[in-house]
């Protein structure tokens, strides 16, 4: 992705490289530069620290480990081997490569500098003559199999990813060159891009195809900018347009890869949340450069349909079950919530490109939401853990389903990991923007810029401890008096927590900023969500930003089914959650009464140093009698972003507003009570899933916890119950788990049930029409002879060649 805090960087670079006569357009608003800010310590100088010291060289630590850096070696011809790891790989190395290029341009560092240029005469030599680098085909390992392997170069390119990894490739290479001024990397990009202009377009013997997975148009457009050569350009906009052109192409990547219709012609967003998008935010760039209305249109149509319909509270987008990606309009399910981080970071680039391309803060608005929330919970504050997912609740009953719930020290798909460590240092980029003869204060972060305006240079300081307090000073400094316009967020949270009916604060009190210059009240004009203070500033002027941060109840839109009922709490622009590790482990059966007072309180030796909201609520449980009752709790709700950093536990944002909604175990059962075991059960899965009275929706759900017996497939497999107590039993009925089209566990060929006697297992023999059913989508009952027994147990016979499984196992 090109990071819209370097886009001024390469604009420059872009004005010097334009061939005579050229027209140098680019986005109406301009970013100042992550280069000309400095960040002072704090909220944000903290972070950023820590990835110059930690994250960079973790993420080279663990490229070296996991053989992603060999791979360009054994390339190369440097060293002797095989490919290792995924056919992506090759994209998390030049990544890294881009965020120690962003640390250098702050931070010179020569031990670092000379890391990285060794590690750059690698990816050089594992460069083929023409141009190609993929190392997973170059090394062709026999015993390693890819997407497109055996069709040779480009013959995948709906899963191959060959032009998704240059795409970063270019990236890191401008990135380099625009912090140390070297070309080696550059040259590798320019080879590669130059073989991919002769490969595709519209000319006879060139081919008419499109990335399945898109950034390399964020590459090129990076890549034109840096040397003014318009046929990156122009491939950058040919793979574009060619997207959904089944009039053009054999054939289309379908929805899941944006492409199952011409861009300009698509209404909302669908597929793989990250792909879409790094679309959309390269469609921006050449939409800012080329002009290009239809672009601006389609994008604008998606943005509204994001941000209406399908962004969660914390800022980010994708649901599990959607591959990674968009399920559908007002589809927010908590637990099921994907929220990969490199879809925030995605998200992130393309809200700041529509307001580069607009000038309205709402975009603004989103991007202070993401890095608060949805991305900044991706990544640990020690810099060296990471989330891939990050769900809006966490129940310990359904861990196999979210993965790890603790963050993670690398993962075998790392994409993750490598976008945070380039994605940090851009933050600062971020801050501050121009037009004409306007700035634009876009977020409030301690520390200093040098912005050029009106053909003048103007110191900027910031001091702030937001987000945890709402006052803001900031201190004017122009080198020679004049008139400019200072422009200051007023940020969206005073009045409503996104710019959509999505989500609405509970409380119609509108908050408001007040702005003081010099001393006196201004009364300043509002443009597009800006103050706007017009006059001639002065060396020393001071303007003073202050806002109130009460604590907000949200309210989700109706149409959001898992949230109806619900209420989100938000102080400023974060998030908040109530997590296990202040409530005995258990939050799913909290309430939260919209009487219930909260109180903040700074808490500086939590969690890095953060505000807590505290008060009371109510925990509801079950009665004697069954019914469900409640009592009095201590509420302790912590910033979203900082959870589970004491220990894998309970979470959740949104609370119920009435026991009606309190999660509480139903009225135990003689099967509930049982002890669960089995003949085997696959690592990821839960024994005691059988048991544990979670209602499936199907036999494929793949949303609740299960028990099954892969790997092992054919043969016979038991699951037994050993009871509380010795009791008397007439049925039994088992939900099977059968994911026939997704894997390859199938509902048994046949089954029986046995009792325990003493030491003996004897078969149950069904009530006559009552036998063994192995049905899908439905309990298979079976009634019998009461028993009186403490143990029963499943008896299954696989289908050959499949394995099988159980959702829930009742008794009666």
């Amino acid at each position: 992705m090109q990071h819209s805090s370097t886009v001024a960087l390469v604009i420059a670079a872009a004005s010097m490289a334009m061939p005579v006569g050229a027209q140098a357009r680019d986005y109406p608003v301009r970013p100042v530069p992550f280069t000309a800010v400095k960040v002072a310590e704090g909220f944000w100088g903290q972070r950023l620290e820590t990835n110059r010291q930690v994250t960079v060289w973790y993420d080279f630590r663990k490229c070296e480990e996991t053989g992603r850096i060999a791979n360009f070696e054994v390339a190369g011809g440097l060293r002797e081997g095989g490919f290792q790891g995924i056919y992506f790989n090759d994209s998390d190395v030049v990544k890294v490569i881009e965020g120690a290029a962003y640390t250098l341009a702050l931070h010179p560092d020569p031990t670092l500098e000379a890391y990285v240029d060794d590690l750059i005469s690698k990816i050089a030599a594992a460069q083929e003559a023409d141009g190609y680098l993929y190392t997973a085909r170059t090394i062709g390992d026999p015993s390693y199999d890819f997407p497109g392997k055996a069709g040779g170069r480009w013959s995948h390119l709906g899963h191959g990813h060959e032009l998704y990894n240059v795409g970063h490739m270019y990236e890191a290479a401008v990135a380099y060159w625009q912090a140390t001024g070297k070309r080696q990397l550059l040259e590798v990009a320019i080879r590669n891009a130059d073989l991919v202009c002769r490969v595709f377009g519209p000319r006879p013997g060139q081919r008419i195809d499109v990335p399945g997975h898109e950034e390399i148009e964020i590459g090129l457009v990076k890549l034109y900018r840096a040397t003014g050569d318009a046929k990156y350009l122009e491939q950058a906009k040919f793979f574009i347009d060619m997207r959904g052109r089944a009039d053009l192409r054999s054939a289309l990547y379908g929805t899941y890869c944006q492409d199952h219709e011409p861009v300009v012609d698509q209404q909302e967003a669908v597929g793989h949340a990250v792909r879409g998008g790094y679309l959309y935010a390269g469609v921006a760039d050449v939409a800012a450069i080329t002009g290009n209305r239809d672009y601006i249109a389609a994008i604008d149509r998606i943005w509204n349909d994001v941000v209406s319909r399908k962004l969660y509270l914390i800022g980010s987008v994708g649901q599990h079950g959607a591959g990674e990606g968009y399920a559908g309009a007002y589809k927010l399910d908590n637990l099921r919530a994907y929220n990969e981080t490199c879809a925030a970071i995605a998200l992130a680039l393309w809200n700041h490109r529509m307001f580069l391309l607009h000038g309205d803060s709402k975009y603004i608005d989103v991007l202070e939401r993401i890095i608060y929330n949805g991305f900044l919970s991706g990544v640990s504050l020690s810099g060296d853990e990471f989330f891939y997912p990050n769900p809006l609740a966490c129940d310990m009953r359904f861990r196999f389903n979210q993965g790890s719930l603790e963050r993670s020290p690398w993962f075998g798909c790392s994409c993750c990991p490598v976008n945070v460590v380039r994605f940090l240092p851009s933050i600062p980029g971020y801050v501050y923007a121009t037009r004409d003869d306007s700035v634009y204060v876009n977020l409030f972060i301690a520390g200093e810029a040098r912005v050029e305006v009106g053909g003048r240079s103007v110191k900027l300081v910031q001091e702030t401890r937001y987000p945890w307090e709402g006052s803001v000073r900031i201190t004017v400094v122009p080198e020679q008096a004049g008139v400019f316009a200072l422009r200051v967020r007023e940020p969206g949270w005073l009045t409503r927590p996104v710019p959509s009916d999505l989500y609405r604060y509970r409380s119609d009190n509108a908050g408001s900023m007040r702005v003081v210059v010099n001393g006196e009240a201004a009364d300043a004009a509002r443009e597009s969500g800006y103050a706007v203070l017009r006059r001639t500033w002065r060396a020393g002027d001071v303007v003073e930003l202050a806002f109130e941060l009460p604590v907000r109840r949200v309210l989700c839109h109706d149409a959001v089914v898992p949230d109806r009922g619900r209420v989100a709490v938000e102080r400023g622009p974060l998030v908040y959650c109530v997590e296990g590790a202040d409530h005995d482990g258990r939050v799913m059966d909290l309430c939260l009464d919209d009487s219930d007072e909260l109180t903040p309180a700074w808490r500086g030796e939590l969690l890095g140093g953060v505000t807590v909201l505290t008060g009371r609520a109510r925990r509801a449980y079950r009665a004697d009698d069954g019914s469900v009752a409640s009592r009095p709790a201590g509420l302790t709700m912590i910033p979203y972003y900082a959870w589970c950093h004491r220990g894998a536990n309970e979470m959740a944002v949104w609370l119920p507003r009435s026991l009606d909604k309190a999660d509480v175990a139903p009225p135990p059962t003689v099967a509930t009570t049982a002890r669960a075991s089995a003949s085997h059960c696959w690592g990821s899965d839960d024994v005691g899933a059988v048991n544990d009275g979670v209602e499936p929706a199907s036999s494929i759900d793949h949303d609740v916890p299960r028990l099954t017996w892969w790997d092992h497939r054919g043969g016979t497999e038991w699951v037994q119950l050993d009871l509380a107590a010795p009791t008397r039993v007439t049925s039994t009925a088992v939900y099977w788990f059968d994911d026939t089209g997704r894997g390859q566990c199938r509902v048994p060929a046949s089954w029986r049930l046995l009792y325990r006697d003493g030491s003996d297992w004897k078969a149950i023999t069904p009530l006559a029409g009552a036998g063994y059913g192995v049905e899908r989508d439905r309990y298979n009952t079976v009634t019998f002879e009461p028993v009186t027994t403490d143990a029963l147990r499943i008896e299954a016979s696989l289908q050959s060649g499949f394995s099988g499984g159980v959702l829930e196992w009742r008794l009666d």
